[in-house]
């Protein structure tokens, strides 16, 4: 029950990762703003979560993310945990313009930590909070074309501890979750809408044989945020399905092609 009643904000809410963390948090009781520049989807998440509330927030906008942290106070009262979970996907690799590494770096680093920059004195107010980056396994490997979104992952990283730090005094922890292949907003589309499809190409990629589900990684989020972790800051949780663990020679054994 430490979570309920709770007021809590999840940038990005109106993904498909999004809604899982504010299912998880709606279940735990807490009151959850779904902070997202999607003016279509950020409502229907509201309709099918009691105790949650859309604001419209770009957070690329400083003016928005203060505004977001105003309506959030006037709705709920106050705020307890912030989840920052906004991203862009924008990623033409080496051939990426400074435009796009501008919008992407905005958005996933600069946009996570100005969301928690306006948030922090309303923690303070309640005596301490809770915060919850998303990082990812690609800011842990190299991936062939892509630049902008695995150097803003392993920025997050590196934010998550600076950020714990210098808050700690304040009662203010932070975490980071690192999600492997997810069911995603992003993989829906790839993968055409064919899930069995995905997850038979993450099977070579995790020790699960699979990709994992928003509500798995919602689960470590709620978690991280939650008094269960209370001796737990600066860290980054895997939720990978092995992904990290699983190293080159993946789910086969490597050393029986020596004998073939």
């Amino acid at each position: 029950m430490s979570m309920h009643n709770k007021i809590a904000i999840v940038t990005g809410g109106a993904t498909m990762i999004g809604e899982g963390v504010v299912a998880a948090l709606v279940a735990e009781g807490c009151k959850v703003v779904i902070a997202d520049i999607d003016t279509t989807k950020g409502p229907q998440v509201e309709a099918r979560h009691a105790g949650s509330r859309f604001i419209r927030t770009d957070v690329s906008d400083d003016a928005s993310i203060a505004a977001c942290i105003k309506d959030t106070v006037a709705a709920f009262g106050g705020i307890n945990y912030l989840v920052n979970c906004a991203a862009s996907y924008v990623d033409n690799g080496a051939a990426s313009t400074r435009a796009e590494w501008n919008t992407t770096l905005n958005v996933n680093l600069i946009g996570a930590a100005m969301m928690l920059q306006a948030a922090t004195p309303e923690m303070q107010k309640r005596g301490g909070g809770a915060v919850v980056n998303f990082a990812s396994i690609s800011a842990f490997a190299a991936q062939t074309g892509r630049w902008l979104y695995p150097i803003s992952k392993a920025a997050i990283v590196q934010f998550t501890r600076n950020a714990a730090l210098d808050l700690a005094p304040q009662n203010i922890r932070v975490n980071a979750v690192s999600p492997g292949w997810t069911w995603s907003s992003v993989i829906e589309g790839m993968a055409g809408g064919d899930k069995a499809k995905a997850d038979g190409v993450a099977a070579d990629f995790h020790m699960l044989g699979r990709l994992g589900m928003p509500a798995e990684v919602a689960n470590v989020v709620s978690f991280l945020l939650s008094d269960k972790a209370s001796f737990v800051t600066g860290a980054t949780y895997a939720c990978d399905g092995g992904y990290q663990a699983l190293g080159p020679e993946a789910r086969t054994a490597a050393i029986g092609r020596l004998m073939s």
